[in-house]
């Protein structure tokens, strides 16, 4: 069995005295782990950082084994990733909610979400935005997506502020007013009304997103919020005192 793909290193994990296991993730067999033999070596270490692309050969006897993969580098980031603390936090933060995904599962619209942010992750308001609506993908991928373009009580698309924590659909202003202390914040970037957000509506976003991930992933399965979630947006807050400051 073998077949070959582009993929994007998530991260590794020693194995043996010179080898690595390499997690990835590929448009067309989702997250996939695989033995590079000398991954370890001065030469393979460069090009098995997570956030590279890269070309991999994956061969194995039979398809249900891990496998072994041949490297080749395609665009190699990660040294420009790990010069901003926001990227590397947004970097560590998005191979996490990928392993939320079942092994060799595909999410191909995951997968080139993935591919078209890595490049703008070093400006930490972008890489927040960025990651927020990463996460938004996420929870509609793994069957729990948010309704935000239209109020659940009208139908109308504008001047929505609030999201219901028992549907995840959205809600207007007005209709939702009786309500607002048991409602969710809406922010109004990730609603019809479009725009960008600012530090405010980042964190808003983040505890609408963040409300769903640990209702519907986290808790079930046991799990944590990741760290990296806290440190990409601690990476928000400072750099915008920088921005204020000067």
């Amino acid at each position: 069995m073998e077949w070959r793909e582009d993929a994007i290193v998530l991260g590794l994990r020693r194995h043996g005295e010179t080898s690595v296991i390499a997690e990835v993730m590929t448009r067309e067999r989702g997250r996939h782990l695989g033995i590079v033999r000398g991954g370890r070596s001065r030469l393979q270490r460069p090009v098995l950082q997570p956030g590279n692309e890269i070309a991999i050969h994956w061969r194995a006897r039979l398809d249900e084994h891990m496998g072994t993969y041949n490297v080749e580098p395609l665009k190699l980031r990660a040294a420009t990733l790990m010069e901003s603390p926001g990227a590397l936090a947004a970097v560590q933060l998005l191979a996490s909610h990928l392993r939320l995904l079942p092994e060799r599962d595909p999410h191909p619209r995951l997968f080139d979400g993935l591919a078209a942010m890595l490049d703008h992750l070093a400006e930490p308001l972008a890489a927040g935005e960025l990651v927020l609506r990463f996460e938004l993908m996420l929870l509609e991928e793994l069957g729990f997506g948010l309704d935000l373009e239209r109020c659940a009580a009208t139908g109308a698309s504008g001047d929505l502020a609030y999201v219901s924590p028992k549907t995840g659909r959205a809600v207007g202003r007005e209709p939702g007013a009786p309500w607002a202390d048991k409602l969710l914040a809406l922010p109004a970037f990730l609603s019809a009304e479009g725009g960008r957000p600012d530090r405010a509506a980042l964190d808003a976003g983040y505890r609408l997103t963040g409300y769903f991930l640990a209702r519907h992933v986290y808790e079930p399965r046991g799990l944590p919020e990741p760290l990296s979630r806290a440190g990409l947006l601690q990476a928000v807050a400072r750099a915008e005192a920088r921005v204020q400051a000067g």
